[in-house]
């Protein structure tokens, strides 16, 4: 049996089978739905379900809380149709049109640039190049099936090994290996399997707004890959990015982003830190990273915004903004790096 969705307002239809989640019926049909991490922990896919009915699966109440429900919000990566269904849903174009692919890929290099953060390089298979859009992520799939997603943080015209920058997450089983905290640690050559790309986390090319990036901790990940993919393409939008750490040495690649500065007309950068030591010597910004750009973007109105990194942030910046700076909804762009400890707290 299969049910028949219709999303508004673009009028998209496709089909969904008995048992398969909503989100993964509309991409594997070509209609990009707006996700994340697609398995209920980031809300990205919030959408309303105006007629039919669904079952809801295993979510965080942070994506989607009972009263949220109670509306007739659904999360459609853990969704099922119990019968046709009308969704009112972002469809996002561009992203379908790079097919999702799995393959092998072998350690290339693994460097810290901070004690908690290691840049991770990934070699594809002679003569193969992964096609995706600046922003987007892959799966990597571990040995028993489990996946951990992790963005490219290089524009995609860059040639060479893929990057990735990965945060140690004690207790996480993949990152406790890449930090030699269990063994066999994963090292150099060793062999991975990954998937992708994927997310509508991506740069919008049909729009001049200025933009603001909005990064925290690896979140700067993604960004960087939208920054080079604006120099490689010479994009002329305005940019300020804003990078916020608890402390100096998480904005690990802050000489990167200062070079930026000099390198591109129209850009602008500031580091942000919230917990600094007085031995860290900080003079900048301080304090939450999003209450910095409302201090000086208090209209947002006219602007396209890019956000990524830990929940709270990306939450708190897409509320404020919207609530206080007149920044309209379609334009708040984000990715939230949800984590193994995330999931445990599904409802």
């Amino acid at each position: 049996m299969s049910f028949t969705v219709t999303v508004r307002p673009s009028g998209s239809q496709f089909e969904v089978d008995a048992g398969e989640n909503i989100l993964d019926a509309a991409l594997r049909q070509g209609v990009v739905l707006s996700y994340g991490c697609r398995n209920g922990a980031c809300g990205t896919c919030k959408s309303k379900v105006i007629e039919g009915t669904i079952e809801q699966g295993a979510h965080s109440p942070k994506a989607l809380s009972a009263q949220e429900a109670a509306h007739g919000y659904a999360l459609p990566c853990c969704a099922r149709a119990t019968s046709d269904l009308v969704i009112e849903a972002r469809v996002v174009a561009g992203a379908g049109d790079i097919p999702v692919r799995r393959m092998p890929c072998r350690v290339a290099s693994i460097e810290r640039l901070a004690p908690d953060v290691a840049v991770l390089k990934l070699q594809l298979p002679a003569g193969e190049r992964l096609q995706y859009l600046a922003g987007q992520y892959v799966e990597l799939i571990l040995r028993d099936g489990t996946r951990r997603s992790y963005s490219m943080a290089a524009a995609p015209q860059v040639d060479g090994p893929l990057e990735l920058h990965v945060r140690h997450t004690p207790g996480g089983r993949f990152t406790d290996a890449l930090f030699g905290v269990t063994t066999p640690p994963i090292r150099e050559r060793d062999l991975l399997r990954m998937e992708g790309p994927m997310g509508t986390f991506f740069l919008r090319t049909d729009s001049d707004r200025p933009i603001v990036l909005l990064a925290s901790g690896t979140g700067f990940a993604p960004i960087k890959a939208i920054v080079e993919h604006m120099i490689h393409e010479s994009i002329p939008r305005p940019v300020t990015l804003y990078w916020g750490g608890r402390r100096p040495q998480d904005l690990y690649m802050n000489a990167l982003a200062e070079g930026w500065t000099r390198e591109l007309p129209d850009f602008r950068y500031v580091p942000v830190v919230s917990d600094a030591l007085p031995e860290d010597g900080w003079t900048g910004r301080t304090g939450f990273v999003h209450r910095a750009v409302m201090a000086d973007f208090p209209d947002l109105s006219g602007h396209q915004v890019y956000a990524c990194g830990a929940p709270i942030v990306v939450d708190s910046a897409r509320a404020d903004f919207t609530a206080k700076c007149g920044l309209p909804e379609a334009e708040f762009h984000a990715d939230a790096f949800t984590t193994a400890a995330d999931l445990a707290t599904q409802a």
